[in-house]
């Protein structure tokens, strides 16, 4: 598939910053927010090719969308929202923390599928990929890691179109994907893992991940 468009659906710490970085190579971007008056720096900062507004605006707009919200808020979708979502690529980036999430994150943190498993039944019918989530959103807006190297994306999926359109927007934004697996092979980058929020580079998380 050619991706022009990205939608993104939560546009905090990672998918703004994600945002960012995809607008200035080139795609056009739809950040969303279920306040966008609050994101219009984010459209600033992205320049021409993006805009801002209302989820459903986003996801209607994205050749892929990138779904950056708080596990939480997957309880709070509407079903028009998921409805909208069946179907298409959707890139989660979502990480369980009990202390934010509750009990959920507990569950999803001792799930043996991984969050890849867990987001797949919270949005039946959507072709979903995990990336994105494993990397410091300070250092996303970098691209590159302390040594220099560029930042290396653990992705998995069991969707190869999916698995293809997130390698190519890692590129993109600067970075290196690393392509792990399965959806189920997500729990090798989730959260506590050796390679969470490490801002290793893609031959780091092959080492650790002892991947050929």
């Amino acid at each position: 598939m050619r991706i022009q468009k990205v939608g993104i659906v939560g546009s905090g710490n990672i998918g703004g910053n994600l945002g960012v970085l995809l607008a200035k190579a080139g795609y056009e971007v739809f950040f969303s927010s279920r306040h966008p008056e609050n994101i219009q720096g984010l459209v600033e900062a992205a320049g021409p090719t993006a805009r801002a507004g209302k989820v459903d605006e986003a996801i209607a707009f994205g050749d892929v969308v990138i779904l950056s919200v708080p596990l939480k808020a997957y309880r709070e979708l509407d079903d028009e929202t998921r409805q909208a979502l069946k179907g298409k690529i959707v890139i989660d980036t979502s990480n369980p923390y009990p202390e934010r999430d509750g009990v959920m994150a507990v569950e999803a943190r001792q799930d043996p599928g991984g969050m890849g498993g867990v987001v797949a039944r919270l949005l039946p019918g959507a072709r979903i990929v995990r990336a994105f989530n494993s990397v410091y959103f300070e250092d996303l807006k970098k691209t590159v890691n302390k040594n220099g190297e560029k930042i290396g994306i653990p992705i998995a999926s069991d969707d190869q179109e999916g698995l293809d359109a997130a390698v190519e927007l890692a590129q993109k934004a600067g970075l290196e994907p690393v392509i792990i697996g399965g959806l189920r092979s997500s729990k090798l980058f989730d959260v506590g893992t050796s390679v969470y929020a490490t801002s290793a580079s893609a031959r780091e998380i092959k080492q650790k991940l002892r991947i050929e």
